[in-house]
């Protein structure tokens, strides 16, 4: 009876263990996917970000040829 009791009691701890490593590499794979994707949105925020300078250099030159141009841009 003691073998037996003790046989499922390393079963049980093996099990365990088993589930505490699956659990941590799905943990490390979240968080590397967490990682990606901050990366992700910081070029695109920056990517952004160059749009728009360029989108006022563009407002500037196109103002600088022919101010009503731009006013028709604007309203629409």
């Amino acid at each position: 009876m003691a073998t037996v009791v003790g046989g499922f009691v390393v079963v049980r701890a093996a099990r365990e263990v088993k589930t505490a490593e699956v659990w941590k590499a799905e943990a490390e794979a979240q968080k590397a996917r967490a990682d990606r994707l901050q990366e992700d949105l910081t070029e695109i925020k920056d990517r952004l970000g160059r749009i728009e300078e360029e989108n006022k250099r563009l407002v500037q030159l196109v103002s600088t040829i022919d101010p009503e141009r731009l006013n028709i841009f604007r309203h629409h």
